[in-house]
């Protein structure tokens, strides 16, 4: 129904616009408790067999929605009613920040992906901790970042202040490193600036949790580019497992244009969706037989079908995360990946 209804009538206004009034429609539609019945009854499985022990965290499914939907944690709860295992906010930066001029959102509806150059625009993490609630219903990954104006030498400090205010609120925490549309930021994957990040940010991590006294630290991952050379990545695996990084998040948007038949092609930012799909699964599978599966890895990127989930979680993906697939092909994509989960249980 999604596809046949919504869909068609979404794709002829901007999609940055449909975005926000998509926020305001679901959150009216969850004030009404008969209703939130009812789109549970329609998409979410609770079944045993789906859960899943992760960074020691229990999942109740393994899929989980990507950090760029709900940026400043305004939705988290009521996404939670499309039977999403998880939802992951952000990415947060100390300072608010706009992000980039408009318009910085465009649809590939050929390829079915999207290309943005948002640029990291949130009300910064302040914002975002007032908005969470310790007793949520959901697990809640935090997607942290650094400030356009703070310098590569300083972005350390981001991090930490970002980990710091979110600590008591989400379950595990993403460091942010990979998106194309911050100047710079990819250059903190070089080899040694990641090694100083992972090292401070799990030592921090430890420190909280004795602060906060609870039972274990915060797991702490790593989000990474499709971009990377497999030396990059033979690099990546080193690091993570010298450091303690509890997993990796493979991977974020791409640079490449390859193959793609869209007007707006041309428009620089980072590319999401199908156009993804083979590259994200090649990250996955490389980082998982040369770590010999060490860590964990959440597998993200195109995922439009049960196809293409089953195919990252048979590469070496413990969790899968959607975003463009969740805006292309509905939230009934959810529910049918569970199932598809559950029929090769």
């Amino acid at each position: 129904m999604y596809k046949l209804l919504f869909r068609p009538v979404f794709f002829c206004f901007d999609p940055e616009k449909v975005h926000e009034w998509t926020f305001k429609a679901i959150k009216s539609i969850c004030k009404i408790p008969f209703l939130v019945f009812l789109i549970r009854k329609i998409y979410v499985i609770d079944n045993p067999r789906l859960h899943r022990e992760i960074f020691g965290l229990r999942f109740k499914n393994p899929i989980g929605l990507a950090a760029g939907f709900d940026k400043d944690a305004k939705l988290y709860e009521e996404l939670s009613h499309f039977g999403f295992g998880f939802v992951e906010i952000g990415t947060l930066t100390p300072k608010p920040q706009p992000g980039n001029p408009k318009k910085r959102l465009f649809r590939l509806v050929a390829d079915s992906g999207i290309i943005n150059r948002m640029g990291f625009n949130n009300e910064g993490v302040k914002a975002a901790v007032l908005r969470l609630n310790k007793q949520k219903n959901i697990i809640i990954g935090g997607n942290i970042g650094k400030n356009k104006m703070t310098a590569n030498d300083n972005a350390l400090d981001d991090y930490l202040f970002c980990l710091e205010k979110l600590y008591p609120f989400v379950d595990y925490f993403a460091l942010n490193v990979s998106s194309p549309n911050t100047p710079g930021l990819r250059s903190l994957q070089d080899k040694e600036p990641l090694r100083e990040l992972l090292k401070t940010v799990k030592a921090r991590s430890q420190q909280l949790q004795k602060v906060h006294q609870l039972a274990k630290p915060r797991p702490v991952l790593l989000k990474i580019a499709p971009d990377l050379t497999n030396e990059q990545l033979l690099d990546i695996i080193e690091i993570v497992i010298s450091t303690q990084t509890d997993g990796v998040i493979a991977t974020n948007t791409t640079l490449s244009r390859k193959n793609l038949q869209s007007p707006n092609q041309k428009e620089t930012g980072g590319l999401s969706g199908k156009p993804l799909t083979d590259r994200s699964t090649e990250v996955i599978r490389f980082i998982a037989e040369n770590s010999k599966k060490a860590f964990p890895i959440i597998g993200v990127g195109g995922i439009h079908s049960t196809d293409d989930a089953i195919s990252k979680l048979e590469a070496g993906a413990d969790l899968v995360q959607l975003y463009t697939g969740f805006i292309y092909e509905g939230p009934g994509l959810i529910k049918k990946i569970n199932k598809a989960i559950l029929a090769r249980a």
